[in-house]
């Protein structure tokens, strides 16, 4: 059995999802540092979500960085790369290291 297909719509989904995840992550943080400089409220019961969005982010941008630093050995342009792999997560770094 070939579990070639089943990876490329795995990934497929991951992606579609890990973009819309990340970019409503940066909506909420977006929002939240509005709400501090206008010093409006924002709902406590919404910490936890603003915790995980946090660990989100920071686990991604990090994903970024390391796939950027290996790009240019996989003769991929950095930058864009990093870019990428911020808003798809580890399946970017996944399709950066297969062989």
């Amino acid at each position: 059995m070939n579990s070639t297909p089943i990876k490329i719509k795995l990934y497929s989904f991951i992606k579609i999802i890990s973009v819309v995840l990340i970019t409503s992550a940066i909506g909420l943080e977006l929002w939240n540092i509005y709400a501090l400089i206008t010093s409006s409220t924002i709902p406590s019961i919404l910490n936890p979500v603003f915790w995980i969005e946090r660990f989100a982010l920071g686990s991604h941008l990090i994903e970024g960085v390391i796939a950027a630093s290996f790009a240019p050995s996989r003769k991929k342009m950095p930058l864009q790369y990093g870019a990428y792999t911020f808003f798809v997560g580890t399946v970017g770094l996944l399709e950066l290291f297969d062989k």
